[in-house]
Protein backbone atom coordinates (compact mmCIF):
# COMPACT_ATOMS: atom_id res chain seq x y z
CA UNK A 1 0.00 0.00 0.00
CA UNK A 2 1.34 3.41 -0.93
CA UNK A 3 2.21 5.47 2.08
CA UNK A 4 0.73 8.62 0.53
CA UNK A 5 -2.76 7.13 0.66
CA UNK A 6 -2.48 5.16 3.92
CA UNK A 7 -4.66 7.61 5.86
CA UNK A 8 -7.30 7.47 3.10
CA UNK A 9 -7.19 3.67 3.06
CA UNK A 10 -7.60 3.45 6.84
CA UNK A 11 -10.52 5.87 6.58
CA UNK A 12 -12.11 3.63 3.94
CA UNK A 13 -11.47 0.61 6.17
CA UNK A 14 -13.20 2.26 9.12
CA UNK A 15 -16.27 3.10 7.01
CA UNK A 16 -16.32 -0.44 5.61
CA UNK A 17 -16.03 -2.06 9.04
CA UNK A 18 -18.84 0.08 10.45
CA UNK A 19 -21.12 -0.74 7.54
CA UNK A 20 -20.46 -4.49 7.77
CA UNK A 21 -20.64 -4.86 11.55
CA UNK A 22 -23.74 -2.81 12.37
CA UNK A 23 -27.42 -2.94 11.47
CA UNK A 24 -28.01 0.59 12.77
CA UNK A 25 -25.39 2.82 11.18
CA UNK A 26 -24.12 6.35 11.71
CA UNK A 27 -23.30 6.42 8.00
CA UNK A 28 -23.63 3.57 5.53
CA UNK A 29 -20.75 3.45 3.07
CA UNK A 30 -21.68 0.05 1.67
CA UNK A 31 -19.15 0.37 -1.18
CA UNK A 32 -16.10 1.02 1.02
CA UNK A 33 -15.42 -2.70 1.54
CA UNK A 34 -15.52 -3.35 -2.22
CA UNK A 35 -12.79 -0.85 -3.05
CA UNK A 36 -10.40 -2.51 -0.60
CA UNK A 37 -8.89 -5.84 -1.53
CA UNK A 38 -9.50 -8.68 0.92
CA UNK A 39 -5.79 -8.73 1.79
CA UNK A 40 -5.75 -4.96 2.45
CA UNK A 41 -8.81 -5.21 4.66
CA UNK A 42 -7.31 -8.08 6.64
CA UNK A 43 -3.90 -6.40 6.82
CA UNK A 44 -5.33 -3.19 8.25
CA UNK A 45 -7.56 -5.13 10.66
CA UNK A 46 -4.61 -7.18 11.88
CA UNK A 47 -2.21 -4.28 12.30
CA UNK A 48 -4.85 -2.29 14.18
CA UNK A 49 -5.84 -5.07 16.59
CA UNK A 50 -2.17 -5.80 17.26
CA UNK A 51 -1.74 -2.14 18.22
CA UNK A 52 -4.43 -2.16 20.91
CA UNK A 53 -1.94 -1.46 23.71
CA UNK A 54 -0.93 1.76 21.96
CA UNK A 55 -4.56 2.89 21.83
CA UNK A 56 -5.75 1.42 25.12
CA UNK A 57 -2.96 0.13 27.42
CA UNK A 58 -5.39 -1.45 29.90
CA UNK A 59 -7.48 -3.31 27.29
CA UNK A 60 -8.22 -7.00 27.87
CA UNK A 61 -10.03 -9.10 25.27
CA UNK A 62 -9.84 -10.93 21.94
CA UNK A 63 -8.37 -9.59 18.71
CA UNK A 64 -11.88 -9.04 17.35
CA UNK A 65 -12.89 -7.12 20.47
CA UNK A 66 -9.69 -5.09 20.23
CA UNK A 67 -10.41 -4.21 16.60
CA UNK A 68 -13.95 -3.13 17.42
CA UNK A 69 -12.69 -0.94 20.26
CA UNK A 70 -10.10 0.74 18.01
CA UNK A 71 -12.51 1.32 15.14
CA UNK A 72 -15.33 2.67 17.32
CA UNK A 73 -13.10 4.85 19.48
CA UNK A 74 -10.22 5.91 17.25
CA UNK A 75 -10.74 5.28 13.55
CA UNK A 76 -14.38 5.77 12.62
CA UNK A 77 -15.80 8.75 14.58
CA UNK A 78 -14.40 11.39 12.20
CA UNK A 79 -14.94 9.61 8.84
CA UNK A 80 -18.50 8.63 9.79
CA UNK A 81 -19.61 11.87 11.41
CA UNK A 82 -18.21 14.26 8.84
CA UNK A 83 -19.49 12.17 5.91
CA UNK A 84 -23.00 12.17 7.38
CA UNK A 85 -22.77 15.93 7.98
CA UNK A 86 -21.46 16.64 4.47
CA UNK A 87 -23.95 14.50 2.58
CA UNK A 88 -26.98 15.77 4.50
CA UNK A 89 -25.78 19.33 3.93
CA UNK A 90 -25.30 18.53 0.23
CA UNK A 91 -28.85 17.23 -0.06
CA UNK A 92 -30.16 20.46 1.47
CA UNK A 93 -28.00 22.51 -0.90
CA UNK A 94 -29.26 20.62 -3.97
CA UNK A 95 -32.87 21.31 -2.89
CA UNK A 96 -32.18 25.04 -3.03
CA UNK A 97 -30.26 25.12 -6.27
CA UNK A 98 -26.73 23.69 -6.06
CA UNK A 99 -25.78 22.19 -9.44
CA UNK A 100 -22.16 21.12 -8.86
CA UNK A 101 -20.54 19.05 -6.12
CA UNK A 102 -16.79 19.54 -5.70
CA UNK A 103 -15.10 16.88 -3.55
CA UNK A 104 -11.67 18.20 -2.58
CA UNK A 105 -9.05 15.55 -1.71
CA UNK A 106 -11.66 12.94 -2.61
CA UNK A 107 -9.50 10.01 -1.50
CA UNK A 108 -11.66 6.88 -1.48
CA UNK A 109 -14.96 8.75 -1.10
CA UNK A 110 -17.69 6.68 -2.76
CA UNK A 111 -20.58 9.17 -3.00
CA UNK A 112 -20.49 9.38 -6.80
CA UNK A 113 -20.85 5.59 -7.09
CA UNK A 114 -23.75 5.21 -4.64
CA UNK A 115 -25.41 8.55 -5.41
CA UNK A 116 -29.11 8.78 -4.57
CA UNK A 117 -31.75 9.89 -7.09
CA UNK A 118 -31.63 13.50 -5.89
CA UNK A 119 -28.01 13.77 -7.05
CA UNK A 120 -28.63 12.71 -10.64
CA UNK A 121 -29.12 16.31 -11.76
CA UNK A 122 -25.80 17.62 -10.44
CA UNK A 123 -22.28 17.38 -11.81
CA UNK A 124 -19.79 15.76 -9.42
CA UNK A 125 -16.10 16.67 -9.52
CA UNK A 126 -13.52 14.63 -7.61
CA UNK A 127 -10.28 16.56 -7.08
CA UNK A 128 -7.21 14.76 -5.79
CA UNK A 129 -3.57 13.90 -6.39
CA UNK A 130 -3.12 11.97 -9.61
CA UNK A 131 -1.65 8.95 -7.77
CA UNK A 132 -4.61 8.56 -5.44
CA UNK A 133 -7.16 9.39 -8.14
CA UNK A 134 -5.71 6.79 -10.53
CA UNK A 135 -5.55 4.14 -7.81
CA UNK A 136 -9.16 4.80 -6.88
CA UNK A 137 -10.37 4.57 -10.47
CA UNK A 138 -8.71 1.19 -10.83
CA UNK A 139 -10.42 -0.04 -7.66
CA UNK A 140 -13.84 1.31 -8.60
CA UNK A 141 -13.77 -0.05 -12.14
CA UNK A 142 -13.22 -3.54 -10.75
CA UNK A 143 -16.43 -3.41 -8.66
CA UNK A 144 -18.96 -1.38 -10.70
CA UNK A 145 -20.01 -1.61 -14.31
CA UNK A 146 -19.75 1.74 -16.03
CA UNK A 147 -18.78 5.05 -14.45
CA UNK A 148 -21.51 7.56 -13.48
CA UNK A 149 -22.15 9.93 -16.38
CA UNK A 150 -22.17 12.97 -14.06
CA UNK A 151 -18.75 12.23 -12.51
CA UNK A 152 -15.55 14.07 -13.47
CA UNK A 153 -12.11 13.29 -12.02
CA UNK A 154 -9.59 16.14 -11.99
CA UNK A 155 -5.97 15.66 -10.84
CA UNK A 156 -4.75 18.50 -8.60
CA UNK A 157 -2.17 19.37 -5.93
CA UNK A 158 -3.65 21.72 -3.33
CA UNK A 159 -0.24 22.96 -2.24
CA UNK A 160 0.35 24.30 -5.76
CA UNK A 161 -1.19 27.49 -7.14
CA UNK A 162 -2.11 25.72 -10.37
CA UNK A 163 -4.91 23.49 -9.05
CA UNK A 164 -7.67 25.99 -9.84
CA UNK A 165 -6.61 26.13 -13.50
CA UNK A 166 -7.11 22.38 -13.73
CA UNK A 167 -10.66 22.87 -12.48
CA UNK A 168 -11.68 26.11 -14.23
CA UNK A 169 -10.12 24.90 -17.48
CA UNK A 170 -12.21 21.74 -17.38
CA UNK A 171 -15.05 22.03 -19.90
CA UNK A 172 -17.79 20.59 -17.69
CA UNK A 173 -17.13 22.94 -14.76
CA UNK A 174 -19.21 26.14 -14.82
CA UNK A 175 -18.09 29.00 -12.58
CA UNK A 176 -21.56 30.53 -12.77
CA UNK A 177 -23.36 27.52 -11.30
CA UNK A 178 -23.93 27.27 -7.55
CA UNK A 179 -21.49 24.74 -6.13
CA UNK A 180 -21.29 22.71 -2.95
CA UNK A 181 -17.68 22.09 -1.90
CA UNK A 182 -16.63 19.31 0.47
CA UNK A 183 -13.21 19.69 2.13
CA UNK A 184 -13.21 16.84 4.62
CA UNK A 185 -9.99 15.92 6.42
CA UNK A 186 -8.00 18.65 4.67
CA UNK A 187 -7.50 21.46 7.18
CA UNK A 188 -5.22 19.34 9.40
CA UNK A 189 -2.61 18.78 6.72
CA UNK A 190 -2.34 22.30 5.29
CA UNK A 191 -0.51 25.21 6.87
CA UNK A 192 -2.77 28.10 7.85
CA UNK A 193 -1.41 30.05 4.92
CA UNK A 194 -2.25 27.27 2.47
CA UNK A 195 -5.70 26.67 3.96
CA UNK A 196 -6.47 30.39 3.81
CA UNK A 197 -5.31 30.50 0.20
CA UNK A 198 -7.50 27.51 -0.61
CA UNK A 199 -10.56 29.24 0.85
CA UNK A 200 -9.76 32.47 -1.03
CA UNK A 201 -9.37 30.60 -4.30
CA UNK A 202 -12.61 28.66 -3.88
CA UNK A 203 -14.39 31.93 -3.17
CA UNK A 204 -13.02 33.37 -6.41
CA UNK A 205 -14.27 30.54 -8.61
CA UNK A 206 -17.75 29.83 -7.20
CA UNK A 207 -20.74 32.22 -7.26
CA UNK A 208 -22.73 33.64 -4.34
CA UNK A 209 -24.93 31.04 -2.69
CA UNK A 210 -22.27 28.33 -3.02
CA UNK A 211 -21.35 26.39 0.13
CA UNK A 212 -18.33 24.78 1.73
CA UNK A 213 -18.36 22.05 4.35
CA UNK A 214 -15.29 20.98 6.31
CA UNK A 215 -13.95 19.73 9.63
CA UNK A 216 -11.15 21.40 11.55
CA UNK A 217 -9.13 20.93 14.75
CA UNK A 218 -9.70 23.46 17.52
CA UNK A 219 -7.09 25.58 19.26
CA UNK A 220 -6.45 22.98 22.00
CA UNK A 221 -5.46 20.24 19.54
CA UNK A 222 -1.70 20.54 19.99
CA UNK A 223 -1.73 21.39 23.70
CA UNK A 224 -1.63 19.20 26.83
CA UNK A 225 -5.40 19.83 27.10
CA UNK A 226 -6.08 17.86 23.92
CA UNK A 227 -7.97 14.59 24.21
CA UNK A 228 -5.99 11.34 24.34
CA UNK A 229 -7.50 10.20 21.04
CA UNK A 230 -6.18 13.34 19.35
CA UNK A 231 -2.66 12.69 20.59
CA UNK A 232 -2.87 9.14 19.22
CA UNK A 233 -4.18 10.43 15.88
CA UNK A 234 -1.32 12.91 15.52
CA UNK A 235 1.15 10.11 16.24
CA UNK A 236 -0.51 7.85 13.64
CA UNK A 237 -0.45 10.58 10.99
CA UNK A 238 3.23 11.24 11.68
CA UNK A 239 4.01 7.52 11.39
CA UNK A 240 2.30 7.55 7.97
CA UNK A 241 4.45 10.54 7.01
CA UNK A 242 1.37 12.79 6.92
CA UNK A 243 2.20 15.61 9.28
CA UNK A 244 -0.67 17.57 10.87
CA UNK A 245 -0.01 21.31 10.94
CA UNK A 246 -2.78 23.62 12.00
CA UNK A 247 -5.55 24.29 14.50
CA UNK A 248 -8.03 27.14 14.84
CA UNK A 249 -10.17 28.88 17.43
CA UNK A 250 -13.78 29.56 16.43
CA UNK A 251 -13.14 33.29 16.16
CA UNK A 252 -10.04 32.67 14.05
CA UNK A 253 -11.97 30.40 11.68
CA UNK A 254 -14.87 32.84 11.51
CA UNK A 255 -12.51 35.67 10.53
CA UNK A 256 -10.73 33.50 7.96
CA UNK A 257 -14.07 32.66 6.35
CA UNK A 258 -15.37 36.23 6.50
CA UNK A 259 -12.20 37.46 4.78
CA UNK A 260 -12.95 34.93 2.02
CA UNK A 261 -16.59 36.16 1.73
CA UNK A 262 -18.10 33.15 3.51
CA UNK A 263 -20.56 33.28 6.41
CA UNK A 264 -20.98 30.35 8.82
CA UNK A 265 -24.41 28.68 8.51
CA UNK A 266 -23.87 25.76 10.86
CA UNK A 267 -21.09 24.98 13.32
CA UNK A 268 -20.95 21.84 15.46
CA UNK A 269 -18.72 21.06 18.43
CA UNK A 270 -17.90 17.44 19.41
CA UNK A 271 -20.77 17.23 21.93
CA UNK A 272 -23.21 18.59 19.35
CA UNK A 273 -21.93 16.15 16.70
CA UNK A 274 -22.39 13.20 19.08
CA UNK A 275 -25.94 14.30 19.90
CA UNK A 276 -26.91 14.90 16.27
CA UNK A 277 -25.20 12.04 14.43
CA UNK A 278 -24.35 9.28 16.93
CA UNK A 279 -27.31 9.30 19.34
CA UNK A 280 -29.48 6.75 17.48
CA UNK A 281 -26.54 4.41 16.96
CA UNK A 282 -25.51 4.67 20.62
CA UNK A 283 -29.02 3.87 21.81
CA UNK A 284 -28.84 0.65 19.76
CA UNK A 285 -25.26 -0.13 20.81
CA UNK A 286 -24.93 0.77 24.50
CA UNK A 287 -21.89 -1.50 24.87
CA UNK A 288 -20.09 0.06 21.90
CA UNK A 289 -20.94 3.77 21.89
CA UNK A 290 -19.24 6.14 19.46
CA UNK A 291 -18.54 9.75 20.38
CA UNK A 292 -17.41 12.51 18.06
CA UNK A 293 -13.69 13.08 17.96
CA UNK A 294 -12.20 15.33 20.62
CA UNK A 295 -11.20 18.83 19.54
CA UNK A 296 -12.74 18.52 16.05
CA UNK A 297 -15.51 20.83 14.85
CA UNK A 298 -17.68 20.70 11.72
CA UNK A 299 -18.52 23.80 9.72
CA UNK A 300 -20.91 24.67 6.90
CA UNK A 301 -20.49 28.12 5.35
CA UNK A 302 -22.03 29.95 2.39
CA UNK A 303 -20.56 32.54 0.07
CA UNK A 304 -22.18 35.91 0.59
Amino acid sequence: MEQKSMTALVSAFSRAYHSIQNSVKVFDDYLAKDILSQSEYEQIASSMSKGIKFFNPSFEGTDDEALRWIVDNQLSPSPLGRAAFAERSLEDAVKIGAKQYLIFAAGYDTFAYRQPDWASGIQIFELDHMTTAYDKQKRVQSVISGMPINLHCIPVDFTEDTWERNLTGYSEFDQNKISFCSLLGISYYLTKQNFTQLMNTISEIVPKGSSIVFDYPDEKTYTPEAGDRVKKQIAMASAANEKMFSSYSYSEMEKLLTDSSFVICEHLTPDEITEKYFKTFNQSNPKHPITAFDNVNYCLAMKK
